[in-house]
């Protein structure tokens, strides 16, 4: 949970944006057909560039769209994952739900950064704070408005880590063309509602350097019951790491940022001495992304604050 705006200024990248809509390669950010509007937000900026495009369609008073249909929609844009609201009262959660081109995922992390994002550009005010509703899970959403980027963060729920067993790691290592020499110990399965495998290697150039064989990592994955695979570099003191995520399982070969295995990642690093992690990504796809997670202790477990950067495009 956020304690402070000034705590989840402290967690942002440093920023500075000029007011600019994203333009897919077939028109604006914003896209209409009948009545559905969708918006793009690029989530997990780093220094003003880059971030994930991120489909937003606010299905409230709006007509019922079926699943086929929400599946379609991040294509539309140009966009991995789609993110769709629904208020049904101003006193109730706004409602999340999350699709990629294979259906509908239990949670999205940069897809809910993008939803704060959406939401805070349409109040007045520098700090706004919204309910949530994921999953039948219901946190809060924080927003830090300066000039046009927003800054989100939020609490992804309790994260499940176990150890990776070696039947589940060598399949995966092999279809991603890890180095010999660079693969380091402590791979682990984690999940914040669906399972993805977290591989540790020595260095950044050791992540950007990957060559996976995406056919043959699907069939790892769908094997082995996993969203994907997240590889990251050893931290540095700071808590500086590099990340790519591959997930062809559900229609994504590689996401420019993935907020949700990044708390896992500060999950499984939290008794290591890291409380704080700066996660890069997406450079290999010419789409600077970074995320950060922080970590304390609680009752059952760590509990994880992760944040990013966003910008939503121009109407």
């Amino acid at each position: 949970m956020v304690e402070s705006s000034q705590e989840m200024m402290a967690m942002a990248p440093s920023n500075n944006v000029s007011r600019a809509g994203w333009r897919g390669a077939d028109g604006p950010a914003e896209a209409a057909s009948d009545s559905l509007v969708i918006t793009t937000v690029r989530a997990c900026l780093r220094d003003g560039r880059g971030g994930s495009p991120t489909a937003v369609v606010d299905e409230s008073g709006a007509p019922t769209m079926t699943d086929a249909d929400r599946s379609q929609v991040p294509g539309r844009v140009g966009a991995s994952h789609a993110v769709f609201l629904r208020r049904a009262s101003a006193d109730e959660p706004v409602g999340l739900r999350f699709f990629a081109a294979e259906g509908e995922l239990p949670a999205c992390g940069h897809a809910t950064v993008a939803a704060v994002a959406f939401l805070a550009a349409q109040c007045p005010g520098a700090e706004q704070e919204f309910r949530l509703r994921v999953s039948g899970r219901t946190f809060v959403g924080r927003a830090v408005r300066a000039g046009d980027l927003i800054h989100a963060a939020f609490d992804p729920g309790p994260v499940i880590v176990r150890d990776a067993t070696s039947a589940e790691i060598g399949p995966v290592v092999d279809a991603l063309g890890v180095a010999p020499g660079h693969l380091l110990a402590g791979a682990c399965v984690a999940s914040p509602g669906r399972a993805r495998i977290l591989v540790p290697v020595r260095t950044p150039d050791a992540v950007t350097g990957l060559g996976p064989r995406l056919d043959r990592l699907r069939a790892a994955c769908d094997r082995l019951g996993l969203l994907g695979c997240y590889v990251y570099s050893a931290p540095t003191r700071s808590g500086r790491v590099v990340a790519r995520m591959f997930a062809p399982s559900i229609g994504v070969p590689e996401d420019i940022a993935n907020v949700n295995s990044t708390a896992c990642l500060a999950a499984r690093l939290s008794g290591s001495g890291f409380g704080r992690l700066s996660v890069d990504m997406g450079d290999v796809l010419g789409e600077p992304a970074t995320i950060t997670a922080s970590a304390r202790s609680g009752p059952t477990g760590p509990r994880i604050l992760v944040g990013a950067a966003a910008v939503v495009a121009e109407r």
